[in-house]
């Protein structure tokens, strides 16, 4: 019965952790929140384009290829928020939800946009257009942007080191983790208990 009273101790122990875990996770995280939104930094002014491309598609490739080519003259002007939707169920949903609200169909990847101006797949001859729109949202006021995913809704995290982004959702991962474990925990008690049972 000792033994008993001293594996529910540890088993109760190993089930706080988890949560004491993600409990200073999310203060750090809040922390780093508040900083960020206190520092302004050249990301904030920086236009986000929204691309949402397929992996393995040749034009998304090319267009990967041209907006890389223009970094050395625009790169301060602009961050690629990347969404791959061929093997995303989330991210395909979310342009689908983006397509239906700015009222139109996405006819295939990649499907850019930039401000209120979308450009489904890609040829040279969108280059022009696609500077031009990046100069004039550049010149625009942060507050004074269209931004889809704010009217949205959607809390974009974007990573300027690695140019992309993908809508949050961290919580559900650790939701998951912590069930599994739990689930790992009540079978070892009750194979502890059944073992137990057997050599009595």
């Amino acid at each position: 019965m000792k033994g008993l009273i001293k594996i529910l101790v540890v088993i109760l122990i190993l089930l706080i952790m988890p949560f004491s875990v993600l409990a200073e996770e999310e203060e750090t995280t809040n922390e780093n929140e508040n900083t960020e939104t206190t520092e302004k930094t050249e990301d904030d002014k920086r236009v986000r384009i929204y691309f949402f491309r397929g992996e393995g598609c040749p034009h998304c490739e090319e267009a990967e290829e041209w907006f890389k080519s223009i970094e050395d003259e625009y790169g301060e002007k602009f961050v690629i928020v990347d969404y791959e939707v061929w093997y995303d169920e989330d991210n395909a949903s979310l342009m689908s939800k983006v397509a239906e609200t700015r009222g139109e169909e996405v006819g295939g990847v990649p499907y850019i946009i930039i401000g209120d101006q979308t450009f489904n797949g890609f040829d040279s001859s969108y280059e022009d257009s696609i500077k031009s729109k990046i100069d004039e949202m550049y010149n625009k006021e942060v507050e004074d942007r269209y931004d889809i995913m704010k009217l949205l809704g959607e809390d974009v995290k974007v990573d300027p080191a690695k140019k992309t982004g993908k809508k949050s959702d961290s919580h559900t991962s650790d939701i998951i983790a912590i069930i599994v474990i739990l689930l790992v925990v009540i079978a070892g008690v009750f194979g502890i208990i059944y073992a137990r049972k057997n050599t009595n």
